[in-house]
């Protein structure tokens, strides 16, 4: 992920917490916070996919069921 990209998820990730304060402060429930944080998060992933990050994982994952097929 270059530079830019990261500068932009963490702008995204700071304006969905205050948000989420926000509707906190506003007296929302703590129910309706998670939700909306889950699906702006989940917003922002497809927006701005971390490709490294996936490639990590998936080779991961990959060791891991390997691992216990033997």
């Amino acid at each position: 992920m270059n530079i830019e990209d990261r500068q932009n998820k963490v702008a995204g990730l700071e304006a969905i917490k205050d948000k989420a304060l926000k509707m906190a402060k506003d007296g929302s429930d703590s129910l309706e916070v998670r939700d909306f944080v889950t699906r702006a998060k989940k917003e922002l992933a497809f927006d701005l996919p971390d490709e490294e990050a996936f490639r990590k994982a998936a080779k991961a994952s990959g060791k891991f069921k390997f691992s216990k097929g033997k």
